[in-house]
């Protein structure tokens, strides 16, 4: 939390998705930092310790995503943390989230009043 905000890590290398990540996170209330790269996202991650995290399953590789969130595990994480994919509903039955350390899994396009539930329901704001 930073100045009274809870704070969102985005990292995706799409900056379309960053652009209307941001828009909708800062017009309800939320300060988003963000990374275009899992190593960068590592970065940010240690500096801002966000309050829940959106992460892209597939950036400069396949596994990127993947591996962000075993980095974030191996530091100790609490903050929620939801892969961000483009790669069809099937991900979602085919996986086990907790696993995987995530919280959950939102399809790309999010829908924003999914997301911003999930943030209220997660943050308890």
């Amino acid at each position: 939390m930073k100045d009274g905000k809870f704070v969102v890590l985005c990292i995706d290398d799409d900056p379309d998705v960053l652009f209307s990540l941001r828009m909708v996170l800062e017009n309800n209330g939320y300060i988003m930092t963000e990374a275009r790269s899992a190593e960068e996202g590592l970065r940010v991650y240690k500096k801002e310790r966000p309050d829940f995290i959106l992460v892209d399953l597939m950036m400069e590789s396949i596994d990127a995503g993947r591996l962000f969130v075993k980095e974030l595990q191996l530091l100790g994480n609490k903050a929620p943390v939801y892969m961000l994919s483009s790669a069809g509903d099937s991900l979602s039955s085919n996986i086990d989230y907790s696993e995987l350390g995530l919280a959950g899994v939102f399809q790309k396009p999010i829908e924003t009043n999914t997301l911003l539930t999930t943030l209220k329901v997660k943050l308890k704001k």
